[in-house]
């Protein structure tokens, strides 16, 4: 998709502290701009808040995937982190264990809609699953989502 791997393993957290959605996420966006992928924090935890208002971005089955497309983004992204006591992302069954942030630049429906695609069907799998929930190295997480979500 791009010359920069969406994911890497400074995009990784395997150890989120905060419980509330905000905070997960500003957590998140904050390794996108340490990492040079969004410029404007403010600006890109806006446009995922506006995203999230339209509609609830938690899954079934303890997954959470706020995303969004933005000005602020310079280069799409996936940063991931995992939660043991959960973030509530509004699923029906309850928090999320497992989130994906989904950073895309504005106008880059493509590359946003074919990640979003991809991770959804990879998040069908129990073993894609149960891998994320107890891998303990966040290069490891990086280099398997890169090749089950990437991969051609």
């Amino acid at each position: 998709m791009t010359e920069e791997p969406l994911i890497s393993a400074d995009l990784v957290d395997l150890e989120l502290v905060d419980t509330d959605r905000r905070a997960v996420v500003r957590s998140l966006a904050n390794r996108l701009v340490a990492a040079g992928r969004v410029t404007d924090l403010e600006q890109f935890l806006a446009d995922v808040e506006a995203r999230e208002q339209q509609m609830a971005t938690g899954l079934e089955g303890g997954i959470g995937i706020p995303h969004c497309r933005s000005t602020a983004v310079t280069l799409p992204a996936l940063a991931f982190g995992r939660s043991s006591a959960g973030v509530d992302f509004g699923a029906e069954d309850g928090p999320a264990k497992l989130i994906f942030l989904i950073a895309a630049p504005d106008g880059a429906n493509a590359i946003h809609l074919t990640v979003l695609a991809a991770l959804a069907r990879r998040l069908m799998r129990a073993e894609f699953i149960q891998t994320l929930s107890t891998a303990t190295d966040p290069e490891a997480v990086a280099a398997y989502v890169r090749g089950e979500v990437f991969a051609p």
